[in-house]
This record gives C-alpha cells, sequence and structure tokens, in this order.
C-alpha cells in the first residue's frame, strides 16, 4: 500500500475500510479528479480487484457481470459519468434486478469551483429521485459509514444504490 500523504488520502483509506468491511472487493472507475487518490488506494488495495474503465457505461457493464460471479460490484466516477449511465442502469441492472454501488462525486454543489459543472447541481439528484433509485449524500466524513449500508442493502434489494459524497468530504476538509 502506498503511504498517504495528506487528508485526501486519509479519506480514500478511509472509504476502502468501509467498502471492504462490507464485503466489497470488485471496483470499476473512471477518473474524476476528486476521486483521484481513492482510485490509487483501491488500485494499490490487495483487498480489492480494481479495473479501470474507458467509458461509465463499461463499469456497469463490469459491475453487472460480476453479479453473476456472486459479487456486488462498486462503481467510481464523476457525476456527469453517472448520468451517462442512466439509460443502461434502467436496462440492465433495473430489468434484470442485478444490485451494484455507485460511489460518484457531488458535482455542482456548493464549494465545486468548476463552473461547467454547475448543471450537475441542478438536476443529479432530481435524475436520482425521477428513476426511483436509492441514495445517500455523505457531506461530512461521520458519515462514511453510509457507504456500508447503502452496499448491503443494494445487495439485498436487488437494485443498484448511488452515494454521492462531496468536494469538502474527499478533499478531507469535513
Amino acid at each position: 500500500m502506498e503511504q498517504q500523504n495528506g487528508p485526501p488520502d486519509i479519506i480514500a483509506r478511509k472509504i476502502a475500510d468501509v467498502l471492504h468491511g462490507a464485503g466489497a472487493d470488485f471496483v470499476a472507475s473512471l477518473p474524476d479528479n476528486w476521486i483521484a487518490p481513492l482510485i490509487r488506494c483501491l488500485e494499490a488495495d490487495e483487498r480489492f480487484n480494481h479495473v479501470a474503465v474507458n467509458r461509465e457505461e463499461s463499469a456497469v457493464g463490469l459491475c453487472s457481470g460480476a453479479f453473476f460471479t456472486g459479487k456486488t460490484g462498486v462503481a467510481l466516477m464523476g457525476a456527469s459519468g453517472f448520468l451517462t449511465c442512466i439509460y443502461a442502469i434502467t436496462k440492465i441492472n433495473y430489468t434484470y434486478q442485478i444490485p451494484m454501488l455507485f460511489v460518484i462525486t457531488l458535482r455542482g454543489a456548493p464549494g465545486d469551483g468548476a463552473r461547467y459543472h454547475v448543471s450537475n447541481g441542478l438536476y443529479l439528484r432530481s435524475i436520482i429521485d425521477s428513476i426511483n433509485m436509492p441514495a445517500v449524500y455523505i457531506e461530512k466524513s461521520e458519515d462514511l459509514p453510509e457507504l456500508a449500508k447503502a452496499y448491503k442493502h443494494a445487495s439485498l434489494i436487488g437494485r443498484p444504490y448511488v452515494v454521492c459524497i462531496g468536494r469538502d468530504v474527499l478533499k478531507g476538509a469535513r
């Protein structure tokens, strides 16, 4: 495991520990600069089989396939990437009752300095609600154990679950 260099690395380690404690061991990811430390952490962590993908929909396919080997996959990506997956989620996961956990960045929320992500903040929650996807929004590091509950609940209900993590949490500021 690589050396922890600062608060984002400490948070990444906490997230990895929570996911592992819940039983997760398969992760597919597409980079977002807020989750880069988490991706590095999971890649280096022998408790996880990590696969980097070039399209977010590929993470849906890989995590869905992992289900048929007895695993509930974790897809790690930015909010805009998650939004590109809506058709795949509703077509594959909802139709065939395939659980998976999405861990995404809460882009466009207050504190996100990237103007081009504002649109995500305007409609992310309403889109999640419109497809009746269970969701939890983590904006304080003490709420990270909610990841484990979401992972276990996705497996129980046979549906995807999304956990949106805010910038301040991922940067170790909250």
